[in-house]
């Protein structure tokens, strides 16, 4: 685009910003852009650099201040491609197959209800794709928290000569960060792509309420080296997933309360300027590394407050809740699978250790993916199906008031004797808090004289 200004014409501050950024990428810079690179968590090689500079220009041509999650997008499915295969018919009719003996197994232990639509058979750059606007959207509260306070920072480290031009050239700043945290998170979920094995592995809803769908790819490379049959490997995930989506079909309220409680939590997360001020006084442009390092390992978000903590805490019994659920119901689905239990430990190990892409999420979002008390929700349910049978249990989806509350994992014990006593047309023992609120409401107790 010609410049339609004079040569002795002065320039405003954001044009000067942006021409120096222009000038560095361009390559007339001391600063190696294959260190920017690193720093945007990409590949040390050409392609990857020219990409980051094409996308960085596009950034300061683009400043509105906001975030381009296509870049997020367009980087995942470019890792997820990386040493993908497509679905073959061979793997279609053994996955197909496994779905619809799931179903059977799974009508027979929940009264939770079939899904309406056929299950998918996804390749990992499909899976990226039809994920990535949830990922957006939890990730989308840190990315502003953090651009924001970046761009604060860097206008008060400035030298003062150069303050009024960053501080004018705000929306560059912003529009370049944003575009470095959405690549980020565009690694992350590339990754994540070649680590699932479905819709419903991470535990939250990444699908459309009551869509299943598996990865063919990465259940092959999760079976092998079991020394288990790939047909009991892929019956059981089938179970699982199937497991999950119906569940946050029946429950139509589940999937919209616990993304509302992830959203929230994350907006309340705020970025440690200190720490941000100590690396904007140290920081060096040869070594831009030092920054992407501040970001994937947590060290902005400063240590959760007492609400967030609160938060938390109702989210991970949530989120323990669904898994547990599911673990009780495959675990039922498949009594008759002579290595379900094998596979199951394979699960189990797998959800403890996450790997290196999950990590790299609860960091940037500040967000642990994988509940703790798991085994205390899967005992619970197992208790509450042992003592009122799958109807009684699954009854509890019908509505969050009815859901069981943390003290319930902790000892499940109250909650069968209640469901026990509503099944046989029993009135519940009442403690002496139910007690004195019955009181209250019908008028039995005396109100204290006022003086």
């Amino acid at each position: 685009m010609a410049d339609d200004r004079s040569p002795d014409s002065p320039q405003e501050p954001d044009d000067e910003f942006r021409d120096m950024l222009r000038e560095f990428l361009s390559g007339n810079s001391s600063i190696d852009p294959s260190q920017l690179a690193g720093a945007a968590g990409l590949p040390n090689d050409p392609a990857s650099i020219q990409q980051l500079i094409g996308q960085l220009q596009n950034a300061i041509r683009n400043t509105d201040g906001g975030i381009n999650w296509d870049l997020a997008l367009e980087q995942a499915r470019a890792l997820a491609s990386q040493d993908a295969h497509s679905v073959t018919p061979a793997e279609r009719g053994a996955l197909d197959q496994a779905f619809n003996v799931a179903a059977l197994w799974l009508d027979g232990v929940t009264s939770v209800a079939e899904l309406t639509a056929p299950p998918l058979l996804m390749g990992r750059a499909e899976w990226a794709r039809q994920t990535m606007p949830l990922w957006t959207q939890l990730a989308e509260p840190v990315a502003l928290s953090i651009s924001d306070a970046l761009t604060r920072v860097l206008t008060e480290q400035a030298p003062e000569e150069m303050q009024g031009m960053i501080a004018n050239a705000g929306q560059v700043m912003r529009s370049i960060g944003g575009a470095l945290f959405a690549m980020q998170l565009g690694q992350v979920v590339g990754q994540l792509a070649k680590e699932v094995v479905s819709g419903g592995d991470i535990g939250i809803p990444l699908l459309a309420d009551g869509t299943a769908a598996l990865i063919p790819q990465n259940v092959a490379e999760f079976g092998d080296g079991l020394d288990i049959p790939a047909d009991q490997v892929q019956l059981y995930l089938a179970v699982r997933e199937l497991a999950h989506a119906r569940l946050f079909r029946h429950a139509k309220w589940l999937r919209l309360q616990l993304l509302t409680q992830i959203t929230a939590f994350a907006k309340g997360i705020t970025i440690d300027t200190e720490r941000l001020e100590e690396l904007a006084e140290g920081f060096d442009p040869a070594n831009p590394e030092e920054l992407r390092e501040a970001m994937v390992s947590g060290a902005l978000i400063p240590p959760k407050s007492e609400e967030q903590l609160e938060a938390l805490a109702r989210l991970e019994t949530m989120l323990a809740l669904v898994e547990g659920w599911v673990d009780v119901v495959t675990a039922g689905a498949t009594r008759l699978l002579p290595k379900a239990d094998a596979v199951a430990e394979t699960v189990r190990r797998r959800r403890a250790s996450g790997g290196p892409a999950e990590s790299a999420f609860s960091t940037l979002v500040g967000l642990e993916l994988r509940p703790r008390r798991l085994r205390e929700a899967a005992a619970m349910w197992q208790a509450v199906t042992d003592a009122v049978g799958a109807d009684g249990r699954d009854n509890l989806w019908s509505h969050p008031d009815l859901l069981p509350q943390s003290s319930d994992l902790d000892d499940p014990s109250a909650l069968v004797a209640r469901l026990t006593a509503a099944a046989n047309g029993e009135e519940p023992e009442r403690d002496e808090v139910d007690q004195a609120l019955e009181d209250l409401l019908r008028g039995d107790t005396e109100r204290p004289q006022e003086g």
